[in-house]
């Protein structure tokens, strides 16, 4: 099956509100451009701000990109004039480095706080009370140039499915509390990015919104 078929397969059998963003990491621009044209495809995502770059300036204008790896702060330049959606908001340091560069090229940049919600400690990510103290503290009310839409999350790496249920679970339970007490009133708190390519039809059971979807849609190679 190429890439196209494996696209509409997987498109197909997703709820219509979710939104599936293929990783393009590592893939050439050329199949990026293929399921660009043959599906209609326009939300692709990359987690190396040099590729990012390479791709965004030969390929079609209005591809949604989203940013989707960890973002070092002396990097947030590059990819802040054109970028949708910064998913890897990891850090207090990047969220004001993002800001900045959203003021400096007159844009808000859309973001997701990333929460580690896995048992890895090598993955990134806001302890929840460490998003709690940020919104208690009104850091974000003296921010212009950062919308926060939602919330991001990795699963651990393992084949315990409960496991990766519980940890979704989690993120929604997030989800809902930040909502809840600091964005009841604006309905563009509204995404949850959870689930790629071996677990996303569990991440859509527990609520999510977005999938970020690589190998199921490129291929393994």
């Amino acid at each position: 099956m190429n890439l196209v078929d494996r696209f509409k397969e997987i498109r197909s059998s997703l709820p219509l509100n979710v939104k599936i963003v293929a990783v393009s990491k590592t893939k050439p621009a050329s199949k990026i451009e293929l399921l660009y044209r043959e599906t209609g495809q326009r939300d692709f995502g990359e987690n190396r701000v040099l590729e990012l770059d390479a791709k965004h300036e030969i390929l079609s204008a209005d591809i949604n990109w989203h940013f989707i790896g960890h973002l070092q702060s002396n990097k947030v330049k590059n990819i802040v004039p054109y970028v949708s959606l910064i998913q890897s908001v990891d850090s207090l340091k990047l969220i004001h480095e993002i800001n900045k560069e959203g003021i400096r090229n007159n844009r808000v940049i859309s973001c997701l706080l990333q929460f580690h919600i896995a048992t890895e400690e090598a993955k990134y990510g806001f302890s929840f009370d460490e998003v709690v103290r940020m919104f208690d503290e009104n850091i974000f009310d003296k921010l212009s140039n950062i919308s926060i839409k939602g919330v991001m999350g990795m699963a651990t790496n393992t084949s315990d499915r409960k496991q990766i249920r519980t940890e979704f679970k989690t993120l929604f339970s997030y989800f809902n509390s930040i909502k809840y007490k600091y964005f009841a009133q604006e309905p563009d708190f509204r995404e949850i990015s959870m689930g790629m390519t071996d677990d996303y039809q569990i991440a859509i059971e527990e609520g999510s919104t977005i999938v970020r979807i690589g190998s199921g849609i490129f291929g393994k190679d």
